[in-house]
C-alpha cells in the first residue's frame, strides 16, 4: 500500500481489520485463512490521518471484504452497525435516509472520493443513500458526534467517509461480479485499481435492474428500479514534492413510485455528477493540499406537484499540514462554497467560507489529544464558530479510553430559507456532543467495546403546519421550540472460538426526544447478533439476526402501519471454486418478516441471490 508523506501509521493486521468489519456488518469471514499483514491502516477522525489507535474519536469502518454483494445497498450494511439506523421507503432505490445515534440523514455529512455528495435541492440538505450499492466500494468510514470542527455544517451526528479508489494490495487488482434473485433483480460490475510507488488508477462500472414491489403498502403495483454507476481516480507524483489527481463519479438511475393513492403509475429520474480535482506539494516539513470540487444534481417527478429539481456545489479548499516535532502537529483548512437550486424554475443560492484547525499532539506515550476549532462566514445567517477537544489514553496494552467533547451548527437549507414553504429568517441549529468510550482487546481477532454518547440541539428546524411566515402557509419551516437530545450507549464486541468459528454483536440503545416526545422512526433498541464459520476448505458462511424494538410512527402515519418491534434473519453462503472466483449465496429476511420503517411503505419479505465474483 503506498505511504502518504505526514501521515502517522501504525503497523496492524489485516486480521484486525476483518475483526472490525466483521463484528459491524454481514460480512463472509476468514478466520481461517492466512493473510497479508498490511503496512498501514488510517481513518479520517481527524483533518489529517491518524491511526486507528490514536483517535479519541468513535469511527466504525467496513473495508472492501463487507461490501462485496453487486445488489445489496450500502445502507443495510450500515444499518447492522451500532449506532445506526435507516428508513427506506420502499425497495432499493426508493427514498433512504440514514439516522446517527437517532439523529436524522440532515445531520450526517456525506463524502463519496472527497467530493461532498449532500443534495443541495432537497428539503434539507442531504444524501439519499437509495440508490447506492455496496460494489465497487472499497471502504466506508462512519465518525460519529458532533464534526462540524472538521467538516464545517451537516456534521452534527457525524460524517460517513466511502472511498471506491483504495487499493487492496500494491499493483494491479481487478474484480468482476454478477448477481441475481429475487423481485427480478440483476446487478454487475467491474472494479480496477492500479498502483505502483509513483500513482494510482481507479475505474468502478456497476450496473442494476429489478423490477421491484409496491413500495406503497395501498396498492400491489411493483415498483422497479434501473441505476448506472460509474466512478474513476487518477493520481500520479509528477515531482519528488508534487503530486496532482483528479476523480469523479456519475450515476443515473429511473425510478418507478406512486404518484397518489389513486395513480401509481409515477416515474422518476436522476443523475448525479460529481468532479474533484487537487494537488498535494510536499517539501521539509510543512504538507500541502489545494483541491476544487463540483458537485451536480438533477431531479424530474413528471405529474408531480414539483416536477424539476436541480441543485449545484462549487468547492474551493486549502489544508496545510505542518511537523511541529515528533510529537506534535498543526493542520489549517481554510474552505469557500458556493451553493444553489432550482425548483420549477425558481433558484436561489448562498455562499459560505471558513478557516480551520486542528492541533494534534502525544501528551505521553499513551495519551493522544486532538484540539479543532472552525470558524464559518455564511453569506445569509452570519457566522459561527465550532470546537471539538478529543483525547485517547491506551491505559493498558490491551486497554484504549477515548472522550470527546465538541460543538456543531446546521445551516438552513436553500429549501428551508426560500421556497414557498421557507422562512429567510431562520437560523442556524446548534449542537453540543459528547462521548466516553473504553475499547478492550484480547487478542489480535477479538474484543469488547462501550460508548456512551449525548447530543443536544437548539433552534432545530422542521416543518411547523401552524406557522403562516412562509408564502405557502400555514405551514412552513420553522424554528422548534425547546431543545432535541439524543442519549444513550453503544455496546459491540467479537470473540474468535478457534480457527474456524466466530461470534460478534452489537447493542444500541438510543432515547432521542424533543421536549420529552420521542423521535419518529428511531429505534430505542437495536441489536445484532452474528455468527461467521468456515464451514470446509472452501466454503464459508455468516448468520446474523437483527432485532429492532420501540420505535414509534410518524405523526402522518396510516392507521394500519406496521412500524414497530421486527427480527430480521439474514445468511451468506462462499464456496471458491478457484483461488480468484467465488460463488456466492445470500439469503435475507429467512423469517419472511413483514414489518415498515417508514409508515405506510413497505419493505423486502424472504427473498434470496446468487452470484459469481472473480479477481485477476
Amino acid at each position: 500500500m503506498r505511504r502518504t508523506d505526514g501521515t502517522r501509521m501504525k503497523i496492524l493486521t489485516t486480521r484486525h481489520l476483518l475483526s472490525t468489519a466483521l463484528c459491524a456488518t454481514l460480512a463472509l469471514p476468514a478466520v481461517a485463512q492466512d493473510v497479508l499483514e498490511l503496512d498501514e491502516i488510517i481513518v479520517s477522525g481527524s483533518l489529517t490521518p491518524v491511526e486507528a489507535g490514536r483517535t479519541g474519536a468513535t469511527v466504525e469502518k467496513l473495508d472492501a471484504d463487507a461490501l462485496t454483494a453487486a445488489a445489496r445497498p450500502v445502507s443495510e450494511r450500515l444499518g447492522s452497525l451500532p449506532g445506526v439506523s435507516f428508513t427506506r421507503n420502499g425497495g432499493t432505490g426508493a427514498s433512504t435516509n440514514l439516522y446517527i445515534r437517532g439523529l436524522g440523514a440532515q445531520y450526517v455529512g456525506v463524502r463519496i472520493n472527497g467530493i461532498d455528495v449532500a443534495d443541495p435541492s432537497k428539503t434539507q440538505s442531504q444524501y439519499d443513500f437509495g440508490g447506492l450499492l455496496s460494489f465497487g466500494i472499497s471502504s466506508v468510514e462512519v465518525l460519529k458526534g458532533s464534526q462540524s470542527a472538521l467538516y464545517g455544517s451537516e456534521a452534527i451526528a457525524g460524517l460517513i467517509d466511502i472511498r471506491t479508489d483504495e487499493a487492496v494490495r500494491p499493483g494491479y487488482t481487478s474484480t468482476a461480479a454478477f448477481e441475481a434473485g429475487s423481485y427480478g433483480t440483476y446487478a454487475g460490475g467491474i472494479s480496477t485499481v492500479m498502483e505502483s510507488d509513483s500513482g494510482k488508477l481507479s475505474f468502478t462500472l456497476s450496473h442494476l435492474s429489478t423490477d421491484g414491489f409496491s413500495s406503497r403498502a395501498s396498492d400491489d403495483e411493483d415498483d422497479g428500479f434501473e441505476q448506472t454507476f460509474l466512478t474513476f481516480g487518477l493520481e500520479q507524483d509528477v515531482s519528488d514534492g508534487l503530486t496532482l489527481g483528479l476523480s469523479g463519479l456519475y450515476r443515473t438511475s429511473e425510478t418507478d413510485y406512486d404518484l397518489s393513492d389513486t395513480d401509481p403509475e409515477g416515474e422518476t429520474s436522476r443523475d448525479e455528477t460529481g468532479l474533484r480535482a487537487f494537488a498535494r506539494v510536499t517539501g521539509g516539513a510543512m504538507h500541502h493540499e489545494f483541491s476544487a470540487s463540483l458537485f451536480e444534481t438533477e431531479r424530474s417527478y413528471p405529474g408531480g406537484y414539483t416536477e424539476d429539481y436541480s441543485g449545484r456545489r462549487r468547492n474551493l479548499a486549502y489544508l496545510g499540514t505542518a511537523e511541529l516535532s515528533d510529537i506534535s502537529s498543526l493542520s489549517v483548512g481554510l474552505d469557500y462554497t458556493e451553493e444553489e437550486f432550482e425548483i420549477d424554475g425558481w433558484d436561489a443560492d448562498d455562499r459560505s467560507w471558513s478557516v480551520s484547525g486542528e492541533w494534534l499532539y502525544a501528551a505521553a506515550p499513551t495519551v493522544d489529544l486532538s484540539v479543532a476549532l472552525r470558524y464559518d462566514d455564511h453569506s445569509d445567517f452570519g457566522s459561527h464558530v465550532s470546537g471539538r477537544l478529543a483525547a485517547a489514553w491506551r491505559a493498558a496494552p490491551d486497554w484504549t479510553i477515548r472522550a470527546v467533547a465538541g460543538t456543531g451548527f446546521r445551516a438552513p437549507s436553500l429549501f428551508e430559507r426560500y421556497s414557498d414553504y421557507g422562512d429567510p429568517g431562520l437560523e442556524e441549529e446548534t449542537s453540543r456532543s459528547f462521548e466516553l468510550g473504553a475499547e478492550r482487546r484480547f487478542g489480535s481477532d477479538s474484543f469488547a467495546k462501550a460508548t456512551a454518547f449525548y447530543t443536544e440541539i437548539e433552534d432545530r428546524i422542521d416543518f411547523d403546519t401552524a406557522s403562516t411566515a412562509c408564502v405557502g402557509g400555514p405551514g412552513c419551516y420553522a424554528q422548534v421550540d425547546g431543545t432535541t437530545v439524543s442519549r444513550g450507549i453503544e455496546l459491540s464486541g467479537r470473540y474468535g472460538v478457534g480457527p474456524a468459528l466466530a461470534l460478534r454483536g452489537n447493542y444500541t440503545y438510543t432515547d432521542a426526544k424533543t421536549e420529552g416526545q420521542r423521535a419518529e422512526r428511531v429505534p430505542r433498541h437495536d441489536l445484532v447478533l452474528g455468527l461467521d464459520t468456515l464451514l470446509s476448505d472452501r466454503l464459508t458462511g455468516t448468520v446474523e439476526v437483527q432485532h429492532v424494538a420501540d420505535v414509534i410512527p410518524s405523526s402522518y402515519a396510516p392507521a394500519d402501519h406496521k412500524v414497530g418491534d421486527y427480527t430480521l434473519v439474514n445468511a451468506g453462503f462462499t464456496y471458491a471454486l478457484t483461488a480468484a472466483t467465488d460463488l456466492t449465496l445470500r439469503l435475507e429476511n429467512l423469517g419472511d418478516e413483514d414489518y415498515e420503517t417508514a409508515d405506510g411503505y413497505n419493505t423486502p419479505g424472504r427473498s434470496a441471490y446468487v452470484g459469481v465474483r472473480a479477481s485477476f
